[in-house]
């Protein structure tokens, strides 16, 4: 902040301030003596009488403005003046960051110590994983862990990139980026469509056959590469198994068949961060077994 912007918001924030004071002595009335003063206006037979301020109401003003200077004084609120005595939310932050590390630290290294699989059967444990999934993963996958559009769900058994608790874990440290790249302009409209009723096939939905086996010489040429000759996906890739009816990038609205067409029109592009760097590897370990216990029912 510049000493201009600084000087302002100091001028300003005073002003207001002293204003008040002003305000309130400038307009202090004596307690009446003897007839009470009216203050000449009358409403429906009512006057309206030039009565004081009630003490109690006064001093409570008195404080407010004690206290804002005094708060003033001692804390930011005057442009860059930082107060006196030094606060400043960054550092308060870090304090507090600091006793957590101090106190909670040696509970993450001991749940650390404990493979995943018997982490996830550990109730407590599952009570401190909940609580660090909604902090950091609730905000894309729901706080059920049920996922939402384009956001995996992952209370089920379908994986992109394997559900065992290494593999889960390897996600959250490392994250993903899966891409599949926009086949509308290579395959055409009928080429589109053809593609769409054999993948549409491999769920065993209802297709147009001709179509469907048409579309299927295209698949093995452009598309077994990632999702596999039969549709199943590969793992390593995180290409998505196209044969059962699990969708993620279904639209509610649209339905199947047009958001297949939608995928394979566009491409889709999915990011998940790595979040290693911000919880910790112990804290990773623990939000892993949490994550392998959504999908096994625990």
């Amino acid at each position: 902040m510049t000493s201009f912007w600084s000087a302002w918001i100091s001028v300003i924030t005073l002003a207001v301030i002293f204003g008040c004071w002003w305000a309130l002595f400038a307009n202090r009335t004596a307690a009446p003596k003897g007839e009470a003063k009216t203050m000449g206006h009358s409403f429906d037979g009512i006057e309206e009488y030039d009565n004081p301020m009630p003490r109690w109401w006064f001093i409570m003003f008195i404080v407010t403005i004690i206290f804002s200077l005094v708060y003033l004084a001692l804390y930011p609120g005057l442009g860059t003046f930082k107060g006196f005595l030094g606060w400043t939310s960054d550092n308060q932050w870090e304090a507090e960051i600091k006793y957590a590390d101090e106190h909670y630290a040696p509970i993450f290294e001991q749940y650390a110590k404990i493979p995943a699989e018997k982490l996830a059967a550990d109730p407590e444990a599952m009570k401190v994983g909940q609580r660090l999934f909604a902090n950091n993963c609730a905000l894309c996958h729901g706080s059920d862990g049920r996922g939402a559009y384009g956001f995996p769900n992952l209370t089920d058994t379908d994986w992109l990139y394997g559900g065992s608790t290494d593999m889960i874990k390897h996600t959250i440290i490392n994250g993903r980026n899966g891409q599949m790249p926009a086949w509308g302009e290579v395959l055409g409209d009928e080429g589109v469509k053809q593609m769409v009723q054999y993948v549409l096939s491999l769920s065993g939905q209802e297709t147009d056959a001709a179509a469907a086996k048409t579309g299927s010489a295209t698949f093995a040429a452009m598309c077994s590469a990632c999702h596999g000759a039969d549709g199943k996906g590969n793992p390593m890739l995180g290409a998505p198994n196209l044969a059962d009816n699990t969708w993620l990038y279904l639209n509610p609205e649209w339905g199947v068949a047009k958001s297949v067409e939608q995928s394979i029109r566009a491409g889709r592009n999915g990011n998940m961060p790595a979040q290693e760097r911000y919880i910790g590897e112990d804290k990773v370990h623990l939000v892993a077994a949490y994550v392998y216990s959504l999908s096994q029912g625990k």
